[in-house]
């Protein structure tokens, strides 16, 4: 098979275990493939993924290699893969925009951003190296709250017809102007906000189904969640959250038999704890009544690297995403879009959700 052509937006956490995972199972069989959901995506396998661009604007990734670019500090994720060669593929300077918030430039230098002074890209400087290296597919890993960076680099992709993942809580492809314009020039479209491989909104996605499905009035329920990544110190600033509460918000409440009110449901991250670095602790509570009424509640926690959690699924959209491709498919790719994401332009139960992707896999 043809290698697939992806380029990344933000050389952070999720992009260094992407990008390792692509070394780590080269060369493995199937049956070796531990944490891999589909070992072969229509004759894909992980290893025909290859990095063919990057952006990022931090003065310690730009200019350098990829490889060596995903163990620059923030990053802080788990290396699972030692002694990486170099990729021949250079971090461009990108577009800076919203994709910084004011606090972080002021917190401290490893755990925060570093702007480069290199000059920043136009949209023409963009699709023009977009399509020097043949980049097929652009995986946005902006930070949360990027809503002018992510539109600007999905007209980028757009005018390059580039296909596009949309990684984060920045309302893309459910947003049906943007899914027309995809859907228009004939490319493919995953999004939006993706979720991870065994994730606190899959997990509790499934006990809130649970008690729909074994009659138990679900009465109050919160998620709490910390980490001490780039990720969680950036969703300090308040205003960049509302997305992200939302997404992760909607995802749980779409598989709610009878949804409680408001104030019942709460959903979300809640703080910022240095030390766990990319480790995300998070705390579920469901609370609600049996037969003959009577109280019951049930508590989980749950403790995860963060980016190679979120990597187990984004290296099944890239093949997905290239599957489209392949097909001539334009527009939001729905299935792949609700197995994989917490706000899909349409949300379906996971069950069905997995069953919808692999009739497409299958050309159904």
């Amino acid at each position: 098979m043809q290698p697939i052509r992806i380029g990344i937006i933000g050389v952070g956490n999720c992009a260094s275990s992407l990008v390792q995972g692509i070394y780590f199972y080269s060369g493995k069989k199937r049956e070796d493939a531990v944490g891999i959901l589909h070992w072969d995506i229509n004759g894909y396998t992980p290893s025909n993924i290859v990095v063919a661009s990057a952006f990022d604007i931090d003065q310690r990734k730009v200019r350098k290699d990829v490889n060596t670019a995903i163990f620059q500090p923030p990053n802080c994720t788990a290396r699972f893969v030692e002694n990486l060669s170099d990729s021949g593929i250079q971090v461009s300077m990108g577009k800076i925009m919203d994709g910084v918030a004011g606090h972080m430039k002021d917190h401290d230098r490893e755990e925060s951003f570093v702007v480069s002074n290199a000059a920043e890209p136009e949209m023409a400087d963009v699709i023009r190296i977009l399509k020097e290296t043949r980049t097929q597919i652009l995986l946005n890993y902006l930070p949360v709250g990027s809503e002018q960076a992510t539109r600007f680099y999905a007209q980028c992709a757009l005018e390059a017809r580039v296909a596009f993942i949309n990684n984060i809580p920045v309302f893309l492809a459910s947003d049906p102007k943007w899914a027309a314009r995809f859907a228009e020039r004939k490319i493919p479209l995953i999004g939006d906000d993706i979720k991870s491989q065994m994730g606190a909104t899959i997990i509790h996605r499934n006990l809130v189904n649970l008690f729909a499905r074994r009659g138990v009035k679900l009465d109050r329920t919160y998620q709490m969640n910390t980490g001490g990544n780039t990720d969680f110190l950036n969703m300090k600033d308040q205003s960049r959250l509302s997305s992200k509460k939302k997404s992760k918000t909607e995802a749980v409440k779409s598989v709610m038999g009878e949804v409680p009110k408001d104030r019942n449901v709460h959903i979300g991250p809640s703080d910022y704890v240095p030390w766990l670095k990319d480790n995300k602790v998070a705390f579920m509570r469901l609370e609600g009544r049996i037969f003959g009424d009577i109280p019951m509640d049930l508590e989980l926690r749950l403790s995860v690297e963060d980016s190679p959690n979120s990597a187990g699924a984004a290296i099944d959209c890239i093949r997905l995403c290239k599957t489209g491709l392949d097909r001539k498919i334009g527009g939001v790719l729905k299935a792949p879009s609700a197995l994989f994401c917490k706000r899909p332009p349409e949300q379906f139960t996971d069950d069905t959700a997995y069953a919808m992707t692999e009739e497409f896999i299958k050309g159904m």
